[in-house]
């Protein structure tokens, strides 16, 4: 998901981003608000994100809780990377909510990101 996300210029890995997400997702951001579907998300992942910057994952930080009959729910942090400079200097947190479907593919429901500040190691 991530590797699709920071490559998402490309309208292919665009739409493979989108395949891992439900299409009534719901995404809680801290700062930009809610977006109550899949296409809603794009839209913003298109207009602020494609081109101007990727996330990387801060090592240590995944952590996964299995929900019992559902799926799971991961917790962890990420960087915000410029892509003209390279530089890192954005952070946040996130959770996702995963739901495993019926055929055993994963598919996100909710999506919170949080805490959004500058990177102190930036």
């Amino acid at each position: 998901m991530f590797d699709a996300f920071n490559r998402c210029a490309d309208p292919a890995q665009l739409e493979r981003h989108a395949s891992w997400f439900d299409p009534a997702v719901e995404f809680y951001h801290d700062t930009g608000g809610v977006t109550w579907t899949r296409e809603a998300m794009l839209a913003n992942t298109r207009r602020y994100v494609c081109g101007h910057f990727t996330r990387e994952l801060v090592p240590g930080t995944l952590v996964v809780h299995p929900v019992r009959d559902f799926g799971a729910i991961a917790q962890g942090q990420h960087r915000f990377c410029q892509t003209g400079t390279g530089r890192c200097e954005g952070l946040t947190a996130f959770t996702i909510v995963w739901q495993r479907l019926h055929d055993g593919q994963w598919r996100i429901t909710r999506v919170l990101s949080y805490g959004h500040r500058a990177n102190p190691g930036a």
